[in-house]
């Protein structure tokens, strides 16, 4: 489980073969193989470590689902080790499982150097946000503020600009996208409450029958 909050940008200094090497610096915590860290928001576990290089194995299903694929070399990645139990939950619930990829439409500056952002995002994550919502992209916790003609309006401040690498994103750019999790567990408990009302539900509860009128 992770937070959303970026600790350390990695740069990538090898994909091939599945197997994705990235270096980081000395933000990052102790770590150890067998750990979890969020790449770009994408769960993964530490298979070797050798000085300030962490190596992953990369499945299949991630590289095609994740923007992991479109990786190069000396790419900048946001790093995020996974929550500890006494860790504080500064930004949202992360799990680290990509929901799909979206696309930057649109990347206005505003003042102090901060930027807006327009995404395309699969019409299927549309109905899990709502404005003042939470949102993960590629691995940053933020905040929607707007839904404008199906595209979502997300607001960078100045400082995550500088110590992610949404700052470095450009129109076009494709990025990872985590919506809310809590979003997903209330649709799937809605479901499960429609379907099990029928007439004869209503009925047996004491609510008068569909169809039935008094004479």
């Amino acid at each position: 489980m992770f937070t959303g909050i970026i600790q350390e940008f990695g740069t990538v200094a090898a994909f091939s073969n599945a197997r994705l090497t990235v270096s980081f610096g000395k933000n990052l915590p102790e770590i150890k193989i067998g750990d979890s860290i969020a790449i770009n928001g994408v769960c993964l576990t530490v298979s070797k470590i050798k000085r300030n290089l962490l190596e992953f194995d990369v499945s299949s299903e991630t590289i095609k689902k994740t923007t992991l694929k479109i990786l190069k070399l000396n790419d900048k990645v946001n790093l995020e080790p996974a929550l500890s139990l006494s860790g504080r939950l500064g930004g949202h619930m992360v799990s680290g499982h990509v929901d799909g990829v979206g696309e930057i439409r649109k990347k206005i500056s505003v003042d102090n150097k901060g930027f807006e952002l327009f995404l395309s995002l699969p019409s299927a994550l549309l109905k899990y946000l709502v404005p003042k919502g939470s949102i993960a992209i590629d691995g940053v916790s933020l905040t929607v503020v707007d839904i404008i003609d199906d595209l979502v309006l997300i607001a960078v401040v100045p400082l995550t600009a500088q110590q992610t690498n949404l700052g470095l994103k450009k129109v076009g750019d494709l990025v990872n996208v985590e919506v809310d999790m809590l979003s997903k567990y209330v649709e799937k408990q809605l479901n499960k409450i429609q379907s099990g009302i029928s007439e004869e539900t209503l009925t047996r509860a004491g609510f008068m029958p569909l169809g039935w009128i008094e004479n």
